[in-house]
């Protein structure tokens, strides 16, 4: 749900086998050790039943079964974990396992998104600036993306750009606009390079100046946690 691939904020094609907190389930599993968490999740373990919604997501140790993860994440979710939270509003925003249902998207996503679920903040913040689910509001897309964007996910820095490029939700502005495309820019946001580039070449040499602090100063407050 969050993502830019056309310039501007886009959902994403993120799947939904995201880290868990303490272990996961992984792309070799075996009968064996869906047995093992399957047994771990009905004793009412939240991590185990993650592991085990994302085993059903992906067909690892078990035939794919949406409807089965969307069950499995669900109890997670239930019992406050953040990942399943946003996992289950992946379900319903997609409409894997579940009939399809931004509503209850927003619901599950916003749930993780207060935890400090940098994903959650990033997809909450495209549902804003879509209107999927709640009104259309740049502003709060610009609040959700900051916050994710803060902890170091790149994909919101890149939608932060956008935002500031194109005065969406924050004045128009174009030193920032560079600085969030440097900070995003990498191998995976080719858009986010180009962003900065082109912003780079409608720059005076105090205005690139300005920007290159700026980054720096938002690479050091990323990096510091603060």
């Amino acid at each position: 749900m969050c993502g830019c691939d056309q310039g501007q904020p886009t959902p994403s094609a993120r799947t939904s086998s995201a880290p868990t907190p303490d272990k996961r389930a992984t792309s070799d599993v075996t009968a064996a050790d869906f047995a093992a968490t399957k047994k771990v999740a009905e004793s009412g373990d939240a991590v185990a039943q993650y592991n085990l919604g994302v085993m059903h997501y992906d067909g690892e140790g078990v035939p794919q079964d949406y409807a089965e993860a969307v069950k499995w994440y669900r109890l997670a979710a239930d019992q406050g974990l953040a990942v399943a939270q946003d996992n289950l509003g992946f379900m319903y925003y997609t409409g894997e396992g579940v009939p399809q249902d931004y509503a209850e998207a927003v619901k599950w996503t916003r749930l993780a998104a207060d935890q400090g679920n940098a994903l959650a903040q990033c997809s909450l913040g495209s549902m804003y600036y879509f209107g999927e689910g709640v009104p259309q509001d740049y502003a709060e897309a610009v609040k959700w993306y900051r916050l994710a964007a803060d902890q170091g996910l790149a994909v919101a820095q890149e939608n932060l750009g956008f935002m500031y490029r194109d005065g969406q939700g924050v004045p128009q502005d174009d030193v920032e606009t560079y600085a969030w495309f440097s900070v995003a820019a990498g191998d995976r946001f080719p858009n986010a390079a180009k962003g900065r580039d082109l912003t780079a070449s409608k720059l005076t040499p105090e205005q690139l100046s300005q920007g290159q602090k700026r980054a720096t100063e938002l690479l050091e407050k990323i990096g510091s946690g603060k």
